[in-house]
């Protein structure tokens, strides 16, 4: 018992710094097509964006599956994902 509970001590203090590094990863990601960093606005959807994809099981994109438990994909992902957002913004 006192294994179990070490390890998922252990499990839970290495998700920060993954969380953190991810963080950091995207934010070296947020460059410009022609290689220039990206400020302000555009730089925040980017981070954003990348995030979204680093963690793809949490929020709306876990919850985008169709009625049989099969995850969706195009349009209908994105149309499914931008109703999600919207309600989660409400």
């Amino acid at each position: 018992m006192k294994r179990i509970i070490l390890a998922l001590g252990l499990a839970f203090t290495l998700a920060a710094p993954a969380f953190a590094l991810s963080q950091a990863e995207c934010e070296t990601k947020a460059v410009s097509k022609d290689g220039k960093p990206i400020y302000g606005a555009a730089k925040e959807a980017s981070i954003k964006k990348c995030m979204s994809e680093a963690a793809p099981d949490s929020g709306c994109a876990a919850k985008a599956l169709s009625k049989d438990g099969k995850p969706l994909y195009g349009a209908a992902k994105d149309s499914f994902m931008k109703k999600c957002e919207a309600d989660a913004k409400k």
